[in-house]
């Protein structure tokens, strides 16, 4: 990107307006994925396998067709022949597998067959009507157990060509990357630490179930609304599901009640297409929570084992770690991402990671804000803390003397660019949360994370109004103030108020196609090309001003929002002002837009360094965060409210993680918690007030310098956490969550 694109002195960027979706939401004018209607809607209900690994030998479906309020039932033949795509494979094949089972069901919640009624509480209970004839199978819901030789079977042929000969079929991922030698840089250090750690798996924790309104015409056309982060995959996963052209499925994004990664893909919006198109009426289907915790996507969970050499003055001689994780009874865990993110935040010599892909009779996971990441620092930051604390070095000044910066290797090969670690750890030494002094029973604990950040297929258009001001459509949900942020940055290049632009998101039939909100991209990528629409809208009102000027359009730059002469030679005019122009647009040439659309390749990566303090009561195993601090590079942050929202929610959520939320599954491979009664997220009071401090160290592959913020702020947290409260019970802890049972059993253990 050159030079002069960039930018670093601000008016509007940097400021902190009212969001622009304050009112609808505070007053329930906003419409989320369950408010949808439609005349002569029906109402959907989706029948579960009640166990964990199955062969479906027969389903029955004639007593519920025979029902008065049914209109449609599906099964698995309704989307076996589709008239366009047969033959799905690959990532297409998983997700249909999992929205309806084929010839097994392959865990605990997996849908078997769905119902279209008159009411809700019709179909549910002609559900009940329906008759599935199972033989049970064995199953394993543990990585490490379904890893095992004698372990069962979920799918063979299911590894692709990176798994190495002789592993279990149910491995179907390898990654090995790093570099230099790790068994020289072990020989080296004065002191070498090993230990193995395990993360349960955890839900999103999203408040609003998924839901979706589907309708789907005998000639292919159709119209989809639902909650999702990304309604053009959807569009695209959904037509290939059903058979259908992919331009003539319209899908429009609801506002969504939380995500966090978990809305990233489709559970049940195929299913209302496939009924509503046997019954040729719109199809609601709303999910009710205990269907969102055994039947969508969660994180993975994990196993790990670590290694890392140091000498005396703290510096690391070698790292190594083995990461394995499961992702459900279908490919896609991502320990590729665990790998690579662990030993990110640091310059190393010699380091080497390995992550295995398992699957398990789960449900397919998905996003969880860094998929991956979190488990990854948690071993390793934990076995970094262990190596200060046994060589009596201080845990902040270990990090700084072997951080990556500018030029350095990254321990999964490229070089870094400009990047921001340094300065959130100086921070971090600098804050009075790291020297203020811990009460008896406390503990501090400290710890950096990394995560890429994504760049991806992006299309932004405005348009200017008479009156001066601006629409903005945009193919990025907003699920952290992106409305909010890519006014700031339209308004910034246009030179109007911030409150004179609207920003909407488009459907799938009125803009280009648009890459799904996740991987830390919208800001960054959809701000890029913000910022490139609103100068293409500068250019033609710079051409419509020297035309009135009678001058060259390069003698005419923008300031300020007007059009001026760039210098003494263009001519003595007096500033035009945007609104001067477009007022008679009409009759000097037509209506003025800007439009952008690229795959952005500069997202660069981003660093966090956390502070926490904890408390650990020793008779009853509780513990309590009693201060916490997010320091994180932002690039820029255009939003700094929102910025901060961002540290706060990803701190809050991993404290839920690490002390508290899990999947607990039984003997039976069963889910046992899968309502928030029994899968406890934070709530208030379990929560310290969290500062923030925003590190800003511009992104050279942004115009303003953003860097993505959403998930770095969650990969952190339960290493940090976890340090604090080994530190505060004196005993190291090595699986989350750290639930006072687990605690007391450390404490008993370590006598």
């Amino acid at each position: 990107m050159a030079l002069d694109d960039r930018k670093s002195e601000f008016t509007f960027v940097g400021t902190r307006p009212n969001r622009p979706d304050g009112l609808d939401k505070v007053t329930g004018r906003a419409k989320f994925g369950a408010d949808a209607t439609a005349p002569g809607m029906l109402h959907g209900a989706i029948l579960r396998s009640p166990h964990a690994h199955a062969r479906i030998v027969k389903i029955d479906t004639s007593k519920a067709q025979a029902h008065k309020d049914v209109k449609a039932v599906v099964t698995r033949d309704d989307f076996a022949e589709v008239p366009f795509k047969p033959g799905l494979e690959g990532e297409f094949w998983n997700v249909l597998e999992n929205v309806m089972a084929g010839e097994k069901a392959l865990y605990d919640g997996h849908a078997v067959a769905a119902i279209a009624a008159t009411s809700a509480l019709s179909a549910r209970d002609a559900l009940k009507l329906i008759e599935v004839e199972y033989e049970v199978l064995p199953h394993v819901t543990d990585v490490d157990k379904a890893m095992a030789p004698d372990a069962p079977v979920i799918r063979e042929g299911a590894a692709d060509y990176s798994v190495p000969e002789g592993m279990h079929p149910n491995v179907v991922r390898y990654h090995e990357s790093g570099h230099g030698d790790v068994e020289v840089g072990f020989a080296e250090a004065d002191l070498v630490v090993e230990d193995s750690f395990v993360t349960e798996a955890t839900h999103q924790g999203y408040i609003e179930p998924h839901a979706c309104l589907a309708t789907l015409g005998n000639d292919g056309k159709g119209e989809l609304w639902c909650t999702t982060q990304g309604h053009w995959i959807a569009q695209k996963t959904c037509a290939a599901l059903l058979g259908i052209e992919t331009s003539q499925l319209r899908v429009t994004a609801s506002e969504i009640g939380g995500g966090f990664g978990g809305k990233t893909t489709v559970f049940i919006e195929p299913v209302a297409l496939a009924l509503s198109r046997k019954a040729n009426r719109p199809v609601k289907l709303v999910m009710t929570r205990s269907e969102v915790f055994r039947a969508t996507g969660p994180t993975a969970s994990a196993s790990m084992d670590i290694k890392i050499g140091m000498k005396k003055d703290g510096t690391i001689t070698a790292a190594q770690g083995v990461f394995r994780l499961q992702g459900g009874a279908f490919p896609g865990a991502p320990g590729d991402m665990t790998a690579m993110c662990a030993f990110a935040p640091y310059n190393l010599t010699n380091v080497k990671q390995v992550g295995y892909d398992v699957m398990a009779n789960r449900p397919k996971q998905a996003a969880y804000r860094a998929p991956g990441a979190p488990m990854g620092a948690f071993a390793v930051e934990s076995v970094i803390d262990e190596l200060c604390k046994k060589l009596g070095l201080d845990p902040v000044d270990v990090r700084l003397k072997n951080a990556a910066y500018e030029g350095t290797k990254a321990s999964y090969g490229p070089r870094y660019e400009r990047i921001g670690l340094v300065e959130t750890l100086e921070a971090a030494k600098a804050h009075p949360h790291y020297s203020a002094p811990l009460k008896p029973g406390q503990g501090r604990g400290i710890s950096c994370g990394f995560w890429f950040n994504h760049g991806g297929e992006t299309s932004v258009s405005l348009a200017l109004s008479e009156d001066g001001s601006a629409q903005l459509m945009v193919g990025t949900p907003d699920i952290g103030g992106s409305r909010a942020s890519m006014a700031l940055m339209a308004a910034e290049v246009l030179g109007i108020p911030y409150e004179n632009i609207r920003v909407t998101i488009a459907d799938t039939a009125t803009l280009g196609y648009n890459d799904v909100s996740h991987g830390s991209r919208v800001t960054y990528a959809s701000g890029l090309a913000t910022i490139k629409a609103a100068r293409h809208a500068v250019e033609k009102l710079s051409e419509r001003a020297a035309a009135k000027w009678g001058i060259p359009v390069d003698a005419v730059k923008w300031e300020n929002g007007c059009a001026v002469p760039s210098g003494p030679n263009a001519g003595d005019f007096d500033p035009m002002p945007l609104a001067d122009i477009t007022a008679d647009m009409g009759a000097t040439g037509g209506p003025i837009s800007g439009h952008f659309e690229a795959t952005p390749e500069g997202a660069g990566v981003s660093f966090g360094t956390h502070i926490v303090d904890a408390e650990v009561d020793p008779e009853t195993g509780k513990t309590s965060i009693t201060r916490y601090t997010v320091i994180q590079d932002a690039g820029k942050a255009i939003h700094p409210t929102y910025v901060e929202g961002q540290y706060q929610g990803g701190a809050a959520q991993g404290i839920g993680w690490a002390l508290n939320e899990e999947y607990v599954y039984g003997e039976d491979g069963r889910l046992q918690n899968s309502i928030f009664l029994d899968y406890r997220i934070p709530v208030a009071s379990d929560l310290p007030m969290i500062d923030t401090v925003i590190v800003e160290v511009p992104n050279p592959g942004h115009p303003f310098g953003v860097r993505g913020v959403g998930e770095t702020g969650i990969v952190p947290p339960l290493a940090a956490i976890a340090n604090a409260v080994s530190n505060a019970a004196g005993v190291r802890m090595k699986q989350l969550p750290m639930s006072p049972p687990r605690i007391l059993a450390a404490l008993k253990d370590n006598g």
